[in-house]
């Protein structure tokens, strides 16, 4: 009996640390959760969610079939807005168990598993993912199980046990696989190529890990390029769920037309435009050009992230390269080429680019911790017991996670969107001060909360919110335009971006603020004189 309990402990201790540490980063999530809605591309995904509908480039497809089917299942917890927010929490919490016992598949330690997985949950950028609505927050959960995956497969290939870490890079085992592990072994890797594509209908940074894959399939299993129908299945196992989802984009832009759509993906130029995210192409810089200032960020993120265990990050690397050399083929491949991309996509919000390298970095500090402790118990100083390596580990565990732990309270507040009222504060005051049948001129971080207060929440349906996307698909032409197509008819209001497009309105239109307290970019526009009649 107490063998079988062992057992048991063995089977399930391993998920069970896994789950627990997902329940910590949910709960760290809910924590500082922003309570309802944003402003920016937060409450855009607020508003697509919900109603299924199109978000920007790419559109997300996969992001909103789950976001919506989400939104549904919470809907008892209150607001359209709180619902997709926790969401973002769930899939962070999801990403961190796979973490947990990727790490410790790759380290050969549960201790250092846990630690791993505790560090991920308290670094600031998957934190903070956790507390808004984010499709980062997806893509960290589908790349945490796409790396868990496909370690899984490379342990049955090469019949590497997990519970025996103290030399995983043997060479292959001599024998063949059985029938039945080279079939679990098959159905990982087809498994990996389902959720990576799926993955790539969320995010295209997914698009990065292609050639890291590939390299690392070819390495592991040489002879799979002879294994004409594996090959097959796995294409097929991408593609079907990548072209699936994009459906959603085609369906709600066309027959079963949402509420809200971007661009317009039911024809054959809108589809390419918003899955392209051509729009976002002139953002991309000399790619080799200030190399040293790229070199400077990416330390500086790190410095961010880690603390004092940035440092270790590149020597923890050259030990998983020694420890675990095709993992780090893999892992190392993907992160050079998502920091050289985040280097020369100068978007606004890049840090959440980092999330990937971020769960990589960990995983190397789990390998090369367990590594040290290996090397010392084997010091015949040390007498190399299994007591006083489970107790060294558990040192190597502290010092890992303690940087953390002491930065927490600092990290909560960097993190911390509990209070974040603004925008409904803002909305109120805006619903509030428009005059009946109003027309908006907005722009996109405003027009986001605008859209989510009308569509989701069914508020003030009277007022026409025009942002400079729909003033290019439905060719309303420039702002002075759509104020001359309204302002006979209705009340016009302003929401802009600075007041550069002001000076096009001086001498024919009268511009001033409402005087609302906090909805200070408000503005009426009269005609010339009107004010005095």
């Amino acid at each position: 009996m107490v063998t079988a309990a062992v057992d048991r402990a063995s089977r399930f201790g391993p998920w069970l640390a896994a789950v627990a540490v997902g329940f910590a980063a949910f709960g760290l999530s809910l924590w500082r959760l922003m309570p309802g809605v944003g402003f920016w591309d937060t409450a855009e995904f607020q508003m697509v969610l919900p109603v299924m509908g199109t978000a920007h480039p790419t559109g997300y497809p996969t992001y909103v079939l789950v976001g919506w089917f989400a939104s549904v299942v919470l809907a008892p917890l209150g607001e359209a807005a709180l619902r997709v927010n926790v969401l973002s929490a769930i899939l962070v919490a999801v990403g961190t168990g796979f973490a947990v016992d990727l790490a410790r598949r790759l380290s050969g330690s549960l201790v250092l598993g846990v630690a791993a997985g505790v560090g991920i949950a308290l670094t600031p950028i998957v934190w903070a993912i956790g507390t808004h609505a984010d499709p980062h927050a997806l893509h960290f959960a589908l790349l945490a199980s796409i790396m868990w995956l496909l370690v899984r497969w490379e342990h049955i290939r090469r019949g590497n046990p997990v519970e025996d870490p103290s030399d995983p890079d043997e060479p292959d085992r001599a024998h063949p696989l059985a029938p039945e592990e080279a079939r679990r072994a098959d159905r990982l890797l087809v498994a990996a190529a389902v959720v990576v594509g799926l993955a790539v209908g969320n995010h295209s940074l997914t698009l990065l890990l292609g050639p890291p894959i590939i390299l690392f399939v070819l390495v592991v299993e040489p002879g799979i390029v002879r294994r004409g129908r594996l090959i097959a299945a796995n294409i097929a196992a991408f593609a079907i769920p990548t072209v699936l989802v994009r459906f959603e984009m085609i369906l709600r832009a066309g027959w079963l037309r949402a509420p809200f759509v971007y661009a317009d993906p039911s024809t054959w130029i809108g589809f390419w435009y918003v899955t392209l995210g051509t729009q976002f192409h002139d953002w991309v810089t000399d790619p080799f050009g200030n190399a040293p200032k790229r070199f400077a960020d990416l330390f500086a993120v790190a410095a961010s992230q880690f603390g004092p265990l940035a440092p270790l990050i590149a020597v923890a690397f050259l030990v998983a390269a020694f420890r675990q050399s095709r993992y780090a083929l893999l892992s190392g491949t993907a992160f050079v080429i998502t920091c050289f991309f985040n280097s020369v996509y100068p978007d606004g919000a890049i840090d959440r680019y980092y999330i990937g390298p971020a769960l990589l970095a960990w995983t190397w500090l789990a390998i090369a911790g367990a590594t040290v402790i290996d090397l010392l118990v084997r010091h015949e100083d040390w007498g190399g017991s299994r007591w006083t390596r489970r107790a060294g580990l558990a040192v190597v565990a502290i010092m890992l996670i303690a940087p953390s732990l002491i930065a927490l309270p600092a990290r909560a507040r960097l993190v911390d969107r509990s209070d974040d009222r603004a925008a409904q504060v803002w909305t109120d005051e805006v619903l509030s001060a428009l005059e009946p049948n109003a027309v908006v001129v907005s722009w996109w971080s405003y027009s986001t909360t605008l859209w989510y207060a009308t569509i989701v929440d069914g508020r003030r349906p009277d007022i026409l919110i025009v942002d400079d996307r729909n003033r290019l698909d439905q060719n309303l032409g420039e702002l002075s335009d759509v104020i001359a197509r309204f302002i006979g008819t209705r009340p016009v209001y302003l929401i802009r971006n600075g007041d550069s497009e002001l000076g096009a309105l001086v001498g024919r239109y009268d511009v001033q603020p409402v005087g609302a307290p906090t909805a200070t970019n408000l503005l009426r526009v009269t005609p010339l004189g009107a004010a005095g009649r």
